[in-house]
């Protein structure tokens, strides 16, 4: 669809409204200023669309874009307006969907995350409760069984089975980097090919002492490639990754914007990513302990890359190039060398555990080799 902004008039601009106004966020009692029909994005609808932006974790911009449109489309769902059944092209998404996993974990049917995505581990969650239920079991969710869902209430209540899983998985893949797998992208489309040089040049840093530390490592595409968010996240489900760190750098009008900032997945539904989140603190304390480069903390987003991936994924924002500071450390690779140290710092200390573990900015590459000789335990 085309973007739309504060100014802008016609069917798409109505269809926004009416979705904000559902959600509680717009007053379907004011009239829009301009033409006083109610396909006009007024003063009114913006702040609505960033109130609703904020919530959903997104860009908050005041513009509906794609990704925003996207979100608002799936926010007009709720469980019940339509019968939910997986499709492999094109997975279903929304708030109904979002319900569902949401009732479905708490029956101790569904351990994979609050997503909104129906899925094939949503389509497998639906056919085991429907089979422990005297349902057909064929993975589809309509009338009969919401009904049954709605009879049998919360069984279980409790922290998220999804969150146990990560913690254990890696618990018992042990504290040694060799033979972990990790997916590195560092490209984004608003970037010109000079910062897109720059994040190249980090993401080589970091590939390399990954190798030098027996991790395999790969590049989400080469240089000449600019793929989506969607295929980046379907070539870490192919691989199968243990994780996923992208790089990325923050462009600014206003060139007081600084700092760098770390994001995992997490959604208004109170589902996120536990080792996301973890592996994100690690990566912010380490780069701004290591560099002077202000902290602006972590944050939980439903990015597609972050939503789409099978595998705990973070987004690292490593500066401004549209700050003059941030642009000098950027620039400097000496400094482009620390960022890489503190990452790969940052990844031993999620498997670490706590485990052996020294103050934040203090553990040197050379430790972290040294360490990697030794017998797992």
């Amino acid at each position: 669809m085309a973007t739309l902004r504060r100014g802008d008039q016609g069917s798409g601009v109505a269809e926004v409204r009416e979705i904000l106004a559902r959600l509680g966020l717009l007053n379907v009692a004011a009239t829009p200023s301009g033409n006083g029909t109610g396909d006009f994005f007024d003063a009114d609808c913006e702040r609505a669309v960033l109130a609703f932006q904020q919530q959903r974790g997104l860009m908050v911009d005041g513009v509906v874009g794609n990704a925003t449109y996207s979100a608002l489309r799936e926010a007009s769902y709720f469980l019940g307006k339509r019968t939910l059944v997986y499709m492999l092209s094109a997975p279903m998404r929304g708030d109904d969907v979002a319900s569902l996993q949401g009732r479905l974990q708490s029956l101790g049917f569904y351990h994979g995350l609050v997503d909104g995505v129906f899925g094939p581990g949503t389509h497998e969650s639906v056919i085991k409760y429907q089979s422990e239920s005297d349902l057909t079991p064929d993975g589809i969710c309509g009338l009969a069984t919401l009904k049954a869902l709605d009879r049998l209430g919360l069984r279980i209540k409790g922290g998220s089975s999804h969150a146990i899983r990560e913690e254990e998985y890696v618990r018992q893949s042990g504290p040694q980097l060799t033979g972990k797998r990790i997916l590195i992208d560092a490209f984004s489309d608003q970037n010109t090919e000079e910062e897109k040089a720059l994040l190249w040049d980090i993401a080589s840093r970091l590939e390399g002492r990954m190798l030098a530390a027996g991790m395999i490592t790969s590049l989400s595409h080469d240089r000449t490639a600019s793929p989506t968010d969607n295929e980046k996240a379907r070539v870490a489900n192919m691989i199968d990754a243990d994780l996923m760190i992208a790089l990325r750098l923050g462009n600014y009008p206003n060139p007081q914007a600084n700092g760098v900032a770390t994001f995992f997945f997490g959604t208004h539904h109170g589902s996120y990513s536990t080792i996301g989140r973890n592996l994100a603190s690690y990566i912010q304390r380490e780069v701004t302990a290591r560099t002077s480069l202000l902290d602006c903390r972590i944050h939980e987003r439903t990015w597609n890359l972050l939503r789409l991936t099978r595998m705990p994924t973070v987004v690292l924002e490593v500066g401004y190039v549209t700050n003059p500071h941030d642009l000098r450390v950027l620039s400097s690779a000496s400094d482009r060398d620390i960022i890489a140290d503190a990452v790969l710092v940052a990844v031993k200390r999620l498997y670490l555990q706590g485990r052996d573990d020294r103050p934040t900015g203090t553990y040197t590459f050379a430790d972290l080799l040294a360490a990697e000789q030794l017998p797992q335990y």
